[in-house]
């Protein structure tokens, strides 16, 4: 599938669209992760801004490529995007984690349509992202999956066993980012289990390593992946340096949005934020 040409000012409307329907989905239930999925806000808008080859008509296409969401109580990311792309109606949003609800708490893939792996499981998604990839590369596909891990999941041994795995298999149709925000459930990541430099225990591991020290910049994020894809020798990880909550100020500024509440009666606020904040990227481009 030829890759579309990246437009940045497109992809940060689409940013914006994502932070508004997580916005919504979660003041629909009262309360949910809300920093850990405006952080991946802008990631996806670029992944699904002609990066990824999916199909919202067809969404278990065979040539597909594949999105793992390991840290997978980010859901409400992943369904935002699902459905302004239109995966399936807006209106699903409003059900997040109700009865007989298709949007769980944690991301399914017997429920949700996009949806390619189920995760919830901190770690896991690692090891399912390797295996799926390198299935995908003994069968000569030309598919990327691509793997998103928080950086306190990084706390989980079984995200390094799969790291050692995939590098000693040259698995390059693997890319692996890391939501590197700085924080977690019980705080800082620094305090909870310091981690040093992600950057160096990847690269130790036989990464092809790409920082990006504003990772909610879509044109940064877009360059770094495209640098990925070209790298043949080994897996590529992105780290991306983002702000927990990013995009809404509240939350941004928020000691500990992990898991917190949205008022419906303040998205028309939230939304007002998100369109000025729009506004103010374009015009800054344009300078």
């Amino acid at each position: 599938m030829p890759e579309k040409t990246f437009d940045k000012k497109s992809a940060d409307a689409l940013a914006a669209a994502i932070r508004k329907n997580i916005l919504r989905t979660i003041a629909s239930k009262g309360s949910g992760h809300v920093g850990g999925s405006l952080s991946i806000a802008d990631l996806l808008a670029v992944l699904y801004s002609g990066v990824m080859n999916v199909d919202p008509e067809n969404p278990q296409k065979e040539d597909r490529d594949i999105i793992v969401l390991s840290k997978g109580h980010a859901g409400p990311a992943l369904y935002a995007v699902l459905a302004e792309k239109g995966f399936f109606p807006k209106d699903m949003l409003d059900t997040l984690n109700q009865n007989r609800t298709t949007l769980p708490s944690h991301t399914d893939r017997l429920k949700t349509p996009g949806v390619d792996v189920t995760t919830g499981s901190l770690g896991q998604g690692a090891s399912l992202a390797a295996g799926s990839a390198f299935a995908d590369q003994i069968d000569g596909k030309k598919n990327t999956t691509y793997l998103i891990l928080g950086d306190g999941e990084l706390d989980e041994g079984q995200v390094w066993e799969s790291a050692l795995f995939a590098a000693s298999k040259k698995i390059t149709n693997l890319i692996t980012i890391v939501d590197a925000n700085g924080k977690q459930l019980d705080g800082k990541t620094d305090d909870v289990c310091s981690l040093g430099s992600i950057e160096d225990k990847f690269r130790a591991f036989g990464y092809h390593v790409i920082s990006v020290e504003n990772g909610n910049d879509t044109g940064a994020i877009y360059r770094a992946i495209q640098e990925a894809k070209k790298e043949r020798e080994q897996p590529s990880v992105l780290v991306l340096h983002t702000v927990k909550g990013a995009g809404v100020k509240k939350f941004e500024e928020m000691e500990n949005c992990h898991s917190t509440k949205v008022d419906r009666n303040e998205l028309p606020l939230f939304y007002e934020e998100l369109d000025g904040r729009g506004a103010e990227e374009t015009r800054t481009s344009a300078g």
